[in-house]
């Protein structure tokens, strides 16, 4: 398959949305790892724009370039899922000894009764060793945590049941992935994924709770392994896209209609006791504006997406760095900004900015020390500087 550089360009803009989100968190009165002083609603309705379709997203790109991968290992006879578990697990268990600590433990000091006052080495220890001790109203902190890492944690769950089916049933798994094509190229078939996405949470979101947690997490599962799947089988080009790109306008219409509702339910009814007929339609609306929004932004990007460039070479690598690195520089960066108690439309704009010039900083360190590279989701090299004229090999 060729390379296709508009989905590296949405996979890059995806990632980027999670820093803004994730510097939006810090400001909404949701339950966060550290909040705001000042924490209103205002932002709330804007977080809800992005809060369906963005780890969907993010997902359905996965499944694309682990199809490009498996493509590329195949052809080369090159084994697969050995170096793409250690390009995943690798990271995702360095993150949690090493990267995500630190945000346990500003939540720790801001939510735990009492304070803290032993200090991080301290806090570090206890971490490590699991302890259970950190409670507040009956409910403890699972501790080590995967916090934001969960992500890479289900990816790597679902690369393996995707090579599972690729070993055990090659031909059945490309009919499957043929007829896909075919069903979702023909009229209406757009809105076969619809279907399944509001059908999955009409039945599942109300018994089961977001966890992130891997094993109870059904509604989820029920959504991004679909996902996944489904950007394995439509990654190579065909009708199919220009069917995506001529849908964009009218999905983006749907995307920013049905966002309308879900702003003004959620805004209207805060004490959670909506009439029936509304949380339903609520629950149908949010898996029209979480497909919808996808549909808009595949079609657009294969209408607008830049080709290759050495910017999108430099960034497509960075991904993962910047997405490991992200939310421990956010939480640390937002205590320390406290101090000068600035208002939020102000420190909101600083923070986004610093943590991205942060990641970005970090990345030109690790992308040049060889030993680095493997903990941030990077192919190991003993000369890790890349020319600028050569291509990376990022598709995994």
């Amino acid at each position: 398959m060729e390379r296709r550089y508009d989905l590296d360009w949405i996979r890059i803009l995806a990632f980027g949305v999670l820093v803004f989100y994730h510097v939006g968190m810090y400001y909404v009165t949701w339950d966060w790892h550290v909040n705001s002083p000042h924490a209103s609603h205002a932002l709330e309705p804007l977080m809800r724009l992005a809060s369906p379709w963005r780890l969907s997203l993010l997902f359905l790109v996965s499944g694309a370039a682990t199809g490009f991968l498996w493509d590329r290992c195949r052809r080369a006879g090159a084994p697969f899922l050995g170096p793409r578990s250690w390009r995943l697990l690798l990271p995702l268990v360095f993150g949690m000894l090493v990267i995500v600590p630190p945000q346990s433990y500003f939540e720790v000091l801001e939510k735990l009764p009492g304070g803290y006052h032993d200090g991080y080495l301290a806090f570090w220890a206890r971490y490590l060793a699991g302890d259970a001790g950190f409670c507040r109203d009956g409910d403890c902190l699972d501790l080590p945590t995967w916090n934001h890492l969960w992500f890479v944690a289900y990816l790597w769950v679902y690369t393996v049941v995707l090579w599972a089916l690729l070993r055990s049933a090659p031909r059945l798994a490309e009919r499957l992935a043929e007829t896909v094509r075919r069903a979702l190229s023909g009229p209406g078939g757009l809105l076969w994924p619809l279907a399944w996405l509001a059908i999955a949470r009409m039945l599942l979101v109300g018994r089961f709770e977001s966890t992130h947690a891997l094993f109870d997490d059904w509604y989820n599962h029920a959504q991004y392994l679909p996902l996944f799947l489904l950007g394995f089988a439509i990654a190579r080009p065909g009708p199919l896209w220009d069917r995506i790109e001529a849908a964009r306008w009218p999905a983006l219409a749907a995307a920013l209609g049905a966002w309308l509702y879900i702003a003004w339910y959620f805004g209207h009814y805060t004490d959670g006791t909506p009439p029936e007929p509304l949380r339903w339609l609520q629950r149908l609306l949010w898996a029209v504006q979480q497909w919808a929004a996808i549909v808009a932004i595949l079609g657009f990007g294969r209408r607008f997406a830049p080709g290759d460039s050495p910017a999108r070479r430099w960034l497509t690598e960075a991904v993962f760095p910047v997405y490991i690195l992200h939310q421990t520089l956010i939480v640390v960066l937002a205590v320390w900004m406290r101090r000068f108690d600035l208002v939020p439309w102000i420190e909101g704009p600083l923070l986004v900015a610093a943590t991205f010039a942060l990641c970005f900083a970090g990345y030109g360190i690790i992308r040049r020390v060889g030993w680095l590279r493997p903990l941030f989701g990077l192919k190991y090299s003993r000369s890790p500087h890349v020319p600028r004229h050569e291509a990376p090999d990022v598709r995994s």
